[in-house]
């Protein structure tokens, strides 16, 4: 019998009283973002601030989010937080927005979307001003911003009272719809789940907090909020069916079955309506022709991190249940069945860094993620990258204190990153809207970016 979500929360809360380690803040200073940007010609000043602040994550002031309606976090999938729920300040807890969007400032940024990540110890703060909200550093203005706007879907309540954001969340401005349908991982405790990881632990959070949290979510309301969607909605272009891995059975049902339930009763009853992608774990191409075949486009089993020794020690579940030699063989097999560049694995950007088991220095991890670029780009493949966020009770932050990579680090990240992408000629990434400074919505990393930046000739020349 397989562990259920309120298994899972019972067997974890005492891991929530376990000594974890905050990670610890190194402040960014004005001078090493303006060095930098000079240094980094090849990249959108855009993409380097929106690293520094996906890296060291935000403080926000209370008087910032008052009197305004927007979007907050819906808390889709990961917390993507450097510090507890339960620690944050009450104004402001649950009343963060899911994204900001920035633009002028001391760089002159075209707009920027940025995914919120709350750190109280952060340099980087959003404070009221005349003109609305802004984000400093220190007493320099880095640009205005913007938070994304409440869809007029989220209005309704679902048959059984729920709100949509908990059931179709929409993320990156409103382009994505996300559906965790499974909230939990069965990949469960320190000897199996991925160490950089808080699946689990947001989903104890949330529930610690008295904060609805479906852990299994229906196909009938998932269903019923598209509904609404499909009616009033025109910014949505895209969804993604994921969720936690699934070792035996949930539901009574195997991994690809449960999965695969959502995928073919959402295209049957909106076929094509919105471009479908699935994260999961890598299967066998005989699994994946279901997917293919049911509509979904796009494949994403993402690899987290390239060096063998690595991936081992840091997704231990992963190693022992499918194995890495098995996992990259997977990937490239299902560029046979989705086509190349519709099979887009992520890796988690910058934990080859991490304590105690990670590189020492940035050029070490840039190789070793140069390799495992070279060889999915080699076959028309393009990953993508989330920024690596030390959440509170993650195997990680409960064994080291982590610091956060360098954004040297990050700069070198895109620049390896952008010119591979660059070198084999591959096409613009689908399902992730416009690429470019002032267009990508893509939050949780700045890959999309960079697509397409010729670079400031005047500083290269």
């Amino acid at each position: 019998m397989s562990a259920t979500p309120t298994l899972l929360f019972l067997e974890g809360a005492l891991r929530m009283k376990e000594t974890r380690n905050l990670p610890v803040t190194v402040p960014t200073t004005l001078q090493e973002l303006e060095e930098l940007v000079a240094r980094y010609p090849n990249l959108p000043a855009e993409a380097i601030v929106k690293q520094d602040l996906l890296r060291l994550g935000m403080a926000f002031d209370a008087a910032s989010l008052g009197g305004a309606s927007f979007k907050e976090k819906d808390y889709f999938i990961f917390t993507f937080d450097h510090v507890p729920l339960g620690e944050q300040d009450e104004q402001i807890r649950f009343r963060i927005p899911e994204e900001i969007r920035l633009r002028g400032g001391h760089f002159e940024l075209a707009p920027t979307v940025v995914s919120v990540r709350v750190n109280p110890g952060s340099p980087y703060r959003v404070k009221a001003t005349e003109r609305g909200p802004a984000v400093f550093l220190g007493d320099v203005e880095l640009g205005e911003v913007e938070f994304p706007p409440v869809p007029a879907f989220y209005a309704h309540r679902t048959s059984a009272g729920k709100s949509p954001g908990e059931i179709a969340p929409v993320i990156e401005w409103g382009y994505l719809i996300y559906l965790t349908v499974f909230r939990n991982c069965q990949y469960f405790g320190k000897e199996e789940e991925c160490a950089f990881c808080d699946i689990n632990h947001n989903y104890r959070q949330q529930k610690a907090q008295g904060r609805p949290y479906t852990g299994v979510k229906s196909l009938e309301e998932i269903l019923e909020v598209l509904a609404w969607i499909d009616q009033e909605d025109t910014t949505a272009q895209v969804y993604t069916i994921t969720g936690g891995s699934v070792v035996k059975d949930l539901r009574g049902k195997k991994e690809t079955d449960f999965y695969f339930d959502y995928a073919r009763g959402i295209e049957e009853k909106f076929p094509g309506r919105w471009m479908g992608k699935i994260v999961t774990q890598a299967w066998e191409p005989d699994e994946l022709v279901r997917f293919r075949d049911a509509g979904i486009r796009i494949y994403h089993p993402n690899y987290e991190v390239w060096d063998e020794r690595l991936f081992d020690l840091l997704c231990p579940g992963k190693a022992r249940f499918v194995g890495r030699e098995t996992w990259m063989r997977r990937i490239v097999q299902a560029a046979e069945i989705f086509g190349p560049s519709c099979v887009i694995p992520n890796f988690v950007g910058g934990v080859e860094l991490s304590k105690p088991y990670g590189f020492s220095t940035i050029d070490e991890a840039i190789r070793s993620t140069r390799e495992g670029l070279d060889f999915f780009m080699s076959h028309g493949v393009v990953p993508r990258f989330t920024t690596w966020c030390p959440e509170p009770f993650t195997t990680l932050t409960t064994i080291a204190p982590q610091e956060h990579p360098p954004l040297e680090y990050f700069c070198e990240l895109l620049s390896v990153w952008k010119a591979t992408f660059e070198k084999y000629s591959l096409p613009v990434p689908p399902g992730y809207g416009e690429p470019g400074p002032g267009r990508a919505v893509f939050s949780v990393s700045a890959f999309m970016d960079v697509v397409g930046y010729e670079g400031r000739a005047s500083q290269r020349d």
